[in-house]
């Protein structure tokens, strides 16, 4: 019966413990959609979101699945009701070609799906910049 009884309040803890974590809830989505880019300049995006959840929301690490993408992330925590940027850039130049890149921002902060982290995504498509005209000689 002991056993039984220190069961349920572990239980009971825990639902309390998960109910009251940070969560966070992005102002435009987690997905963002360059459309089209020329070849050469550095994309930028800022995720920007705000904690609405009940505990401080800590940003642990956020990784991209690639190099030509990189994440900057507040480093100290983003209290309740408080907001806050993840800025993702993507070097475009000699990326000529469709992407889809994600980053994977692991927090305290409850996940959909009940996942470990939390998925971000840039999509679009880099061109070739055109080539300048050449000086005509007289």
């Amino acid at each position: 019966m002991k056993q039984l009884i220190v069961s349920i309040m572990l239980v009971a803890v825990a639902f309390v413990a998960k109910a009251q974590q940070a969560e966070f809830k992005f102002k435009d989505g987690d997905t963002h959609d360059f459309g089209t880019l020329k070849e050469g300049p550095v994309a930028e995006y800022a995720f920007e979101f705000t904690n609405v959840g009940k505990e401080p929301l800590i940003i642990v690490d956020a990784k991209a699945d690639c190099g030509c993408t990189t994440p900057e992330w507040p480093k100290p925590p983003i209290m309740p009701g408080k907001t806050g940027k993840i800025i993702v850039r993507y070097t475009t130049q000699g990326h000529v070609a469709p992407f889809n890149k994600h980053i994977y921002v692991k927090s305290n902060a409850k996940v959909p799906g009940d996942r470990e982290r939390y998925d971000l995504q840039i999509k679009g498509v880099v061109v070739a910049a055109k080539d300048p005209e050449p000086a005509k000689h007289n």
